[in-house]
């Protein structure tokens, strides 16, 4: 289910000098964010909780899959460059989890890290803020980078509709129609975060055991039916 030679390609897609300029950004002006409360407010435990979800996982987490979920497969089938990966003796389905893997991996790296970095310094994980907050955007980073996966798959417009999920439905609408967070990554993954901090500053408006089920589900599916379009694409090449 791994490919090195399909992660080699999709590694250096996601971090060439422009994306990785902007992968990079989000991340440093959390740190440079949470340098700045520290220094003018001292270290509260609410702040960091305030901070790390409402910029961290609301925001930066979100982006950062959009960037690497669909830009691990969008531009080669953009520029139709996939149909030289198709032509090669890999299953679609190495391709897709390989790809998965990489998009993964790179969200968990410029989210959770910073994450955790921006943790210990709004209030040196007091509460176990930092390390829960952390343990959500690394949730999150398999849920999102599946979802954008797919969403790099199925359109052209992936980036667009990324966005709109996670700026507009989880942000939006999540904050003023309380059925809809049922339907949130975020508040899934806010859900494990919870249970890692134990205490009163990190809540979700999910529990646990469906949040764990949903983040598994969504990850499967998505995963499953990214593959069955990649066959689906593979087809109309031949034909």
């Amino acid at each position: 289910m791994y490919d090195p030679t399909v992660a080699r390609l999709t590694y250096r897609a996601l971090l060439g000098r422009r994306r990785a300029l902007i992968l990079g950004a989000l991340p440093l002006l959390l740190i440079a964010i949470s340098l700045a409360v520290r220094a003018l407010s001292g270290a509260d435990d609410q702040t960091a909780a305030d901070v790390l979800g409402g910029f961290a996982l609301a925001t930066m987490v979100p982006i950062i899959g959009v960037i690497a979920g669909t830009g691990a497969i969008g531009p080669e089938i953009d520029d139709g460059s996939v149909v030289y990966l198709l032509s090669k003796p890999i299953k679609r389905s190495t391709i897709i989890s390989t790809k998965l893997i990489v998009a993964i991996a790179v969200t968990m790296v410029f989210s959770a890290v910073p994450t955790l970095i921006a943790g210990f310094v709004l209030n040196g994980n007091g509460q176990q803020v930092a390390v829960a907050y952390t343990v959500a955007a690394l949730v999150a980073s398999i849920a999102y980078a599946a979802l954008f996966l797919l969403f790099g798959t199925v359109s052209r417009h992936a980036v667009v509709f990324g966005l709109v999920y996670a700026l507009v439905w989880e942000a939006l609408f999540g904050s003023l129609v309380p059925g809809a967070r049922t339907l949130s990554i975020q508040q899934w993954s806010l859900a494990v975060a919870q249970k890692v901090s134990g205490g009163d500053l990190v809540t979700s408006d999910v529990g646990l055991t469906t949040a764990t089920v949903l983040l598994a589900a969504v990850t499967v599916l998505a995963t499953w039916y990214a593959g069955q379009k990649l066959r689906t694409l593979t087809l109309a090449g031949e034909e």
